[in-house]
């Protein structure tokens, strides 16, 4: 498998309440703006905005796409079309559980590490979930950012922001183990520097979708094979569901 992320289509209503935002690479320079003087207008009392409960949104970001192919699964299978798939399904399976989701690609298309950032960190989700897959290993891989945990600020370093959220990323990490296990599932876990997971300002975990080897308790299945998707499929959604009873929870 590559680590070499190059997004953007889905968004749905995001959280009225936002967390830190990381700034982004570059700024646009400030334009200077004329104040005109009107003539005062009646004294009528202001509305009082109407407050509105934060959503549960979940990101689903399918690694590679267009040029960037990913890893060759086989002959005939790139990573790019394996992680999209899963990523469609996925979402499926949220969507019918009522939770929300913002995808950053649904399409075979280039978009960069920024550009996959850009879009997590403006859905303001409770949980981004980084979708790869490889031909080698047995189970699911988890990852999370080996960034040292850091207080979260107004303005977050664009390539470290996910330094404020790594504690949550751990959290999410293990409701994810515990489900994966759940399902018989094996699953190896393991801290990396990985972009654009580094960039994330959200709880958010690393996962890379490998065949099932035979073993003592397993039999070999595909990576293709669609009856282990769907296990793993369950189990994520299982996993968020929990986690979404624990971010309202969360003050």
């Amino acid at each position: 498998m590559r680590w070499t992320s190059p997004l953007l289509t889905l968004v749905l209503p995001a959280f009225a309440a936002a967390p830190a935002f990381a700034q982004t690479p570059q700024q646009s320079a400030p334009q200077q703006v004329t104040v005109q003087t009107a003539t005062p207008a009646p004294s009528i009392p202001a509305a009082l905005p109407t407050p509105v409960t934060p959503r549960f949104v979940v990101v689903l970001d399918a690694a590679h796409g267009g040029s960037d192919t990913g890893a060759r699964i086989s002959s005939t299978l790139l990573e790019k079309s394996v992680t999209l798939n899963f990523s469609v399904w996925l979402r499926s399976a949220l969507a019918a559980r009522g939770i929300g989701v913002v995808t950053t690609r649904e399409s075979d298309s280039d978009f960069s590490s920024t550009a996959r950032a850009t879009a997590a960190n403006g859905a303001q989700a409770a949980a981004c979930l980084l979708i790869h897959a490889t031909a080698t290993g047995s189970g699911v891989h988890l990852y999370t950012s080996s960034l040292a945990p850091a207080q979260a600020t107004k303005f977050l370093p664009w390539q470290t922001a996910q330094a404020a959220y790594v504690t949550q990323s751990l959290k999410l990490s293990s409701e994810i183990d515990s489900a994966l296990a759940h399902a018989e599932v094996p699953v190896t876990l393991g801290r990396t520097s990985l972009q654009p997971m580094d960039s994330f300002a959200c709880p958010t975990v690393a996962l890379e979708i490998a065949p099932l080897q035979q073993g003592a308790t397993t039999h070999y299945k595909a990576l293709t094979d669609i009856s282990y998707q769907k296990s793993i499929i369950d189990a994520l959604a299982a996993a968020l569901g929990q986690w979404k009873n624990d971010w309202r929870q969360q003050p």
